[in-house]
């Protein structure tokens, strides 16, 4: 789940500003958490203290209503409508808050199932569900199972059906300002940028480096390495440096819970 937040703080600075360059600082004063992290600990409060993702979603955002780069115009209008309902999205925001969720469940069944109720509340698209489930899936299959990067990327293409775009192809697109907004998109280039990377902090900067959404790019990115890797204390230092305390409280309850799995990782 830090590797989340770690990743949209990081990529936050770039989604809306100048692009990125090769070596670029990770932190700066220009950083900040956005809906991606808000989302994510929705995500984890619901789990963690037995509320319903649709309360916890609408809580959360509404708690932090302007946050660094706003919310997506559909799922603002879902924050601020009187009876919300699902908008039929495939927007990359169900899969951006998912992260916990590959983690607090053990079940492959349960996975799948906690993943899929926690988009279908607003991006209730079969492939807003798909990439929901496709990132929590394949942290479980980290964190439980240790595949192998060749095998996940064999299994996230035979279940899920997302052949993984080579980074080239990722790159081009970023330079070409091509905003990456959906799961079918977003997913797969998040995917690949792990797959390439050799570390935690390596797998954040490609994904920063791709260009397009940035933050929500190295969300998924960054939650998908931290089940494989360990994500450098000095990164966790300054990640929860941005956050306000309530988060900090979610996110102490959730390593608490997971305590155990923690020392397993790489």
């Amino acid at each position: 789940m830090i590797g989340a937040i770690i990743g949209d703080i990081v990529g936050s600075r770039f989604e809306f500003g100048a692009a990125p360059q090769k070596g670029f600082e990770l932190f700066t004063s220009d950083c900040s958490y956005t809906d991606d992290t808000i989302c994510t600990i929705a995500v984890a409060d619901a789990v963690l203290n037995g509320r319903d993702y649709k309360e916890s979603l609408l809580d959360w955002c509404r708690r932090y209503p302007d946050p660094m780069g706003s919310y997506g115009n559909r799922f603002y209008q879902w924050i601020h409508s009187e009876d919300p309902q699902p908008t039929n999205s495939f927007g990359n925001g169900s899969a951006m808050r998912v992260s916990s969720i590959g983690w607090l469940f053990d079940e492959w069944e349960d996975v799948l199932e906690e993943a899929k109720k926690s988009a279908i509340v607003s991006h209730n698209h079969p492939e807003g569900v798909k990439g929901a489930q496709c990132i929590a899936e394949v942290i479980c299959w980290l964190r439980l199972m240790r595949f192998s990067k060749s095998d996940v990327e064999r299994k996230v293409e035979k279940f899920f059906g997302y052949e993984l775009p080579p980074m080239r192809d990722i790159k081009k697109i970023g330079a070409q300002g091509h905003f990456d907004g959906t799961c079918q998109e977003t997913v797969p280039m998040a995917l690949r940028c792990f797959m390439d990377a050799n570390s935690f902090e390596e797998t954040i900067r490609l994904a920063v480096l791709c260009d397009g959404d940035t933050d929500t790019k190295a969300c998924i990115a960054g939650s998908v390495a931290e089940a494989y890797y360990q994500a450098p204390e000095w990164m966790i230092e300054k990640a929860v440096s941005y956050l306000p305390d309530d988060m900090l409280e979610i996110l102490g309850q959730f390593y608490e819970r997971i305590k155990d799995s923690c020392g397993q990782r790489k």
